[in-house]
């Protein structure tokens, strides 16, 4: 059995920013503090992220701690510019990531916590989980979902539009992912949109301080109460960019309500009405990735955690970062600092 002091599971944004701040407040690595991440190289969840999603697209990311992100002229795919920032970063800081480690589950031992992995047995004081959301696509069930002949897949499986050529595509989900992905689709093959909610299109410019600071306080008020987190959308509300001005002006992002049911060659709605389509391509998010967390039983009746900060009330030695109100790469890097402060307050002894 390996020990440590903080063992940090997950490796992106957050879990980097956490390892960095641990070691800066005093943690020996390895033994102070750990990260166990379950990728094969550096790069959290921007590595599995399709081949045409480029800077370009992307709504920005923050600077990880201490490093400034590398300066992009827009056209570079974010799956190999991403992750070799974080490569770069994880070696200038010499950061104690050991990887591919899948964590199977956590489990409390008196004081201590019981890390089992596929590949060892690990003993920590604390933990500060950055797993994020990427291994838990979400995809709703309708009637007669498993009856479609057609090719079904999750944002996390798209690799392109090509590989949809001259089909009919039916878009499911209303983010901002579903809005990208249907400009892009459109170009090659035909499209539907349907959405559990009609989309409230934003037109107030770019994103702000201030609405960053309302969605912050929406996501903190669910998560203070145990709630789960909603979706960034439901806050923020849908941005046309401009490379998607073209396909607003083609009529794809006409949207139709959610089907009734799946049929062997397409949807049905509860009119009657009827469409036939090739692929079914849910943009419908993701959950966050806890399973392995579920032994220390933290999940309130309302299926969410309740939260004081970073800490999960049930548990205070438990930090959840990239979670709720941090689940963003700014709020990562604020919620790893945060989480460290903490930690280190509570595991360090203070020269005399």
């Amino acid at each position: 059995m390996k020990t440590t002091q903080v063992l940090v599971i997950g490796a992106g944004q957050a879990g980097l920013s956490a390892a960095y701040h641990l070691v800066r407040m005093g943690f020996s690595r390895y033994d102070g503090v750990l990260v166990l991440d379950r990728n094969p190289a550096p790069g959290g969840a921007w590595q599995h992220r399709w081949d045409s999603l480029t800077m370009h697209d992307v709504h920005g990311i923050a600077n990880l701690p201490g490093v400034a992100v590398p300066e992009s002229a827009g056209g570079e795919r974010a799956n190999e510019f991403v992750p070799r920032y974080f490569a770069d970063y994880e070696a200038r800081f010499d950061l104690p990531v050991i990887r591919p480690v899948a964590v199977e589950s956590v489990r409390r031992d008196g004081e201590h916590y019981l890390v089992s992995t596929d590949r060892d047995t690990y003993r920590a004081e604390a933990i500060v989980n950055a797993t994020g959301t990427w291994d838990r696509p979400f995809i709703p069930w309708y009637p007669g979902i498993e009856t479609f002949r057609g090719r079904q897949l999750h944002t996390a499986d798209y690799n392109g539009a090509s590989e949809f050529a001259a089909q009919h595509v039916l878009v499911v989900g209303g983010g901002a992912s579903a809005v990208q992905l249907l400009a892009e689709i459109s170009e090659v093959a035909r499209t539907t949109w349907v959405t559990r909610r009609v989309p409230e299109w934003r037109t107030d410019g770019e994103f702000g301080p201030e609405l960053g600071r309302k969605i912050i306080a929406k996501v903190e008020e669910r998560v203070r109460a145990g709630l789960p987190p909603k979706s960034v959308v439901s806050v923020t509300g849908l941005q046309l960019r401009e490379q998607e001005q073209a396909a607003y002006r083609r009529g794809v992002y006409t949207r139709l309500p959610m089907f009734e049911r799946i049929t062997p060659d397409g949807v049905k709605w509860a009119d009657g009405r009827t469409e036939q389509v090739d692929a079914i391509l849910w943009a419908t998010g993701f959950r966050a990735d806890l399973g392995h967390l579920a032994p220390l039983h933290l999940r309130e009746p309302s299926g969410g955690i309740r939260m004081d900060g970073t800490r999960t009330v049930l548990d205070p030695r438990v930090h959840l970062i990239g979670y709720g109100p941090s689940a963003s790469t700014i709020g990562g890097n604020r919620a790893g600092f945060a989480a460290a402060r903490q930690l280190r307050d509570l595991l360090l002894p203070v020269a005399a």
